[in-house]
């Protein structure tokens, strides 16, 4: 099973959006578990966002996001994304995109340490 801390909700939907999509889950009978774990993260151009991580199918996780998107009208990140390249740096990087329904509006790169655990901080965004 895939998991993925680097999605998130727009500010002040989190509870509700993760709630909806763990029960959309459940009715399809698919391989997905979100949960929010305290951690926001500000970007300059879309605002800010609740993080959550999730558990189960990947496919399942990108079709949930885009669903609760439009189905509460808010900004979510995709994230998720790596590139093919296999660097090796003490940060570990990960890629988002940033979606408002079906359009993607921008994407997002994220940064981490490697050697302590820590969360996710935005290091560029962009605004398509």
């Amino acid at each position: 099973m895939a998991d993925s801390e680097s999605f998130g909700v727009e500010k002040g939907y989190g509870r509700q959006a993760v709630d909806w999509m763990n029960e959309e889950a459940k009715k399809a009978e698919w391989k997905f578990e979100a949960r929010l774990y305290d951690h926001e993260i500000a970007t300059r151009s879309f605002g800010t966002f609740e993080m959550y991580s999730w558990i189960g199918d990947p496919k399942a996780a990108r079709e949930l996001i885009i669903k609760a998107s439009k189905r509460f009208k808010i900004k979510v990140i995709e994230g998720g994304y790596k590139t093919r390249r296999m660097i090796i740096k003490v940060e570990r990087n990960e890629y988002g995109l940033v979606r408002r329904g079906d359009r993607v509006i921008g994407q997002i790169e994220f940064t981490s340490s490697r050697l302590t655990q820590s969360k996710w901080m935005v290091s560029k965004e962009e605004r398509k």
